[in-house]
């Protein structure tokens, strides 16, 4: 990293200064069901709070005297080369958010230089998605057919361009998500939905016979435990997404960086390891790197960017979490993500705010509809 680059690093411009600015603007724009939809979780909520806890409650470890006048925040994933280890996860229902849905979010992504994951439950659709997102892509399935028709979505990914297919794991079964059954709210996609049974019976000899029968790199979404990650391995899954679904499936789950470390252990260096979970701060993905991730997701933070102001809002939110993460690198006094490792944590670090869904931003009113 060059001067002129360290300045447009260290020195954010235009109307959103700090990340958590697109929170209100976003809620501004939205409807109440929308908005219970966007931040809500599974029934108590439990495990969406244990996703910002277990980041909190690891400190950092800098070190000093290091030369971090050039810092490299890129890394490889997939064949493609991203400006930063980040992924917009898959959010369903974007179109709720924006109406360019996925296509917008994608285009931003694309520009700055990440991917996108789109969802199978998103607007535009797969293809159209996948026009929209000249950079590096990633597909997520909800299984919704047998292998035959698993198959036919896989073909029709590569086909659009697309990077990686990843299949969700964690949704045997649609989770009582609360505030939306209080609210009496129903997403349109649901009220529709059939074949949820595919996905409560997929196994191993699923995965075992798209592995058979695709080239395209297989990440599974929604492990929880080294077991889970073991047996990933030994099925030749390319991509191991530690994910509990944003909370919003399992309740009383750990949170996802309480999970990453024995994943870790499991996986050994045989496929890439992604993490979401809360994760909305440069200094979250310090920690998620040093704990051995090749990248991170994040949900929510983009939806309240695309919500608060389409693909210039994607666009500015990755620009000032670009620069969050660059001045965490260089007072971490690590130059590379190489560098990064668990001797830079101090794990369980006394916490100093109560965990919630925005918890990771203290300078938002403490009201009711921002504490989560």
């Amino acid at each position: 990293m060059d001067q002129a680059e360290a300045k447009h690093l260290f020195e954010p411009t235009g109307d959103f200064q700090c990340l958590h600015e697109f929170i209100p603007a976003a809620r501004a724009k939205l409807s109440d069901h929308i908005w219970g939809y966007l931040v809500g979780a599974a029934e108590t909520e439990t495990t969406l709070r244990r996703n910002r806890l277990a980041i909190d409650s690891l400190a950092l470890r800098p070190r000093v005297c290091v030369d971090v006048s050039r810092i490299d925040l890129s890394t490889m994933l997939f064949g493609r080369k991203l400006r930063m280890p980040v992924i917009l996860a898959p959010v369903g229902s974007l179109e709720s958010f924006h109406p360019g849905g996925a296509a917008t979010a994608g285009r931003a992504a694309s520009i700055f230089g990440v991917p996108i994951m789109v969802s199978s439950v998103t607007h535009p659709g797969l293809e159209e998605a996948a026009a929209a997102a000249t950079g590096p892509k990633i597909f997520q399935l909800y299984v919704r057919g047998n292998d035959a028709w698993v198959d036919d979505v896989a073909k029709r990914a590569v086909d659009a361009g697309y990077d990686a297919f990843a299949i969700t794991v964690d949704t045997a079964a649609y989770s009582r998500r609360e505030r939306d059954i209080a609210g009496r709210f129903v997403k349109p996609w649901r009220a529709v939905a059939t074949g949820q049974n595919y996905q409560a019976g997929f196994t191993w000899d699923n995965v075992r016979h798209f592995k058979d029968n695709h080239r395209i790199p297989l990440i599974l979404k929604g492990i929880a435990t080294a077991e889970d990650a073991a047996l990933c391995c030994e099925h030749g899954v390319d991509g191991i997404y530690v994910s509990n679904h944003g909370g919003r499936q399992l309740d009383h789950g750990r949170g996802s960086m309480d999970v990453l470390p024995e994943v870790m252990a499991a996986v050994r260096g045989r496929a890439k390891v992604i993490v979401d979970g809360s994760i909305c701060r440069g200094t979250d993905i310090v920690k998620a790197i040093a704990l051995g991730a090749d990248a991170v997701a994040m949900g929510r933070m983009y939806c309240y960017a695309l919500a608060a102001d389409g693909e210039a809002g994607v666009h500015k939110m990755l620009e000032l979490l670009e620069h969050e993460f660059g001045v965490a690198m260089a007072l971490a006094g690590a130059r590379r993500l190489a560098e990064l490792h668990p001797g830079y944590l101090f794990r369980d670090a006394p916490g100093v705010t109560s965990p919630h869904a925005h918890s990771g931003f203290p300078l938002l009113q403490t009201t009711p509809e921002y504490h989560g």
